[in-house]
């Protein structure tokens, strides 16, 4: 955990990423809703340990992933019922680069200019401007159905 690092001081949650629960919590990864936003179910798949580049991931974290990404964009596809779900990884803004996945649902009348990167604009917002921390929370929790039980945690 590195003290600096935004997305390590959200896992601690100290704060936490979202006003929701964590969706799923793997061995390596943990699937969240990202706050504020504009857009009820744009989701991040946070790496569990600091890491900031891709090439520093290990072959069971680059496995369980594939699994990860599978189970979150058929999670959001059921139930937001997107044109196209959209996937990026740049871990570049300050803060924030610890290695982690944007998992966004493109909605079939999606204005243009949110489109591909554009998307990223519904990030930048201030509190006032998101979507309702409440819905966001009764979103997480229905997509936890998705996902299967937490691994078992040695003790």
């Amino acid at each position: 955990m590195s003290a600096e690092c935004l997305s390590c001081l959200g896992l601690a949650g100290t704060p936490r990423i979202s006003p929701g629960p964590p969706i799923y919590v793997g061995t390596y990864w943990q699937v969240e809703h990202a706050y504020p936003s504009k857009l009820v179910g744009w989701l991040v798949i946070v790496l569990r340990r600091h890491a900031t580049a891709l090439h520093e991931l290990t072959p069971e974290e680059f496995a369980e992933f594939g699994s990860v990404l599978e189970l979150t964009v058929r999670a959001v596809h059921a139930a937001l019922g997107p044109k196209k779900e959209y996937a990026a990884c740049y871990a570049e803004a300050r803060g924030f680069e610890h290695i982690h996945f944007h998992v966004v649902p493109r909605a079939h009348d999606m204005l243009e200019e949110f489109m591909g990167a554009g998307s990223f604009e519904l990030l930048r917002v201030s509190p006032s401007e998101a979507v309702d921390p409440v819905a966001v929370r009764a979103f997480c929790e229905s997509l936890q159905k998705a996902f299967p039980s937490p691994p078992a945690r040695a003790v």
